[in-house]
């Protein structure tokens, strides 16, 4: 039955977002188990091709209800073409309402997909290869019930 949500949802997910034309770059990746351990930092590359456009960056989660917080702290790592880091800063996605408990972003059932902004109105100074680096900062390790996560580059709507 999970199996058959989960596809279900990917499918929508892939329909809404093929629609899309300010995305440039969309990943995410499962984790195994349902588990993300602190050694498993997905990296996600991205290509830059027009230097004066403005872009946001998302962070994209699949969490499961029994998930113990109602937060996620997780740090990026942002490195250009030439392989110098731009930026690396801590972020808190709220996953759920911190007073209500109810959860964030879209879902049924027990499996909820958030997409959070973390960077925005970001000005990539050369064309070329980026690489986003994700790591979680939670004190447990392997941090469970986190399913997916990912990135998302778009042009920023605002800068029309």
């Amino acid at each position: 039955m999970h199996k058959l949500v989960r596809m279900w949802a990917a499918a929508l997910v892939l329909l809404l977002s093929a629609c899309d034309p300010a995305r440039v770059y969309e990943q995410n990746i499962d984790l195994p188990q349902g588990n993300w351990q602190i050694d498993n930092a997905p990296v996600f590359e991205f290509e830059v091709k027009d230097t004066t456009q403005v872009y946001d960056v998302y962070f994209n989660v699949r969490y499961n209800l029994k998930y113990d917080y109602y937060n996620l702290y997780l740090r990026h790592q942002l490195i250009g073409p030439d392989s110098a880091e731009i930026s690396t800063k801590l972020h808190e996605v709220l996953l759920m309402d911190s007073k209500t408990g109810k959860p964030l972003g879209n879902g049924s059932s027990d499996i909820y997909d958030l997409q959070a902004l973390a960077l925005d109105n970001v000005r990539f100074g050369k064309q070329g290869t980026y690489r986003l680096k994700l790591t979680q900062y939670m004190r447990r390790d392997p941090l469970p019930n986190i399913l997916a996560v990912g990135v998302r580059v778009a042009t920023d709507a605002d800068d029309k």
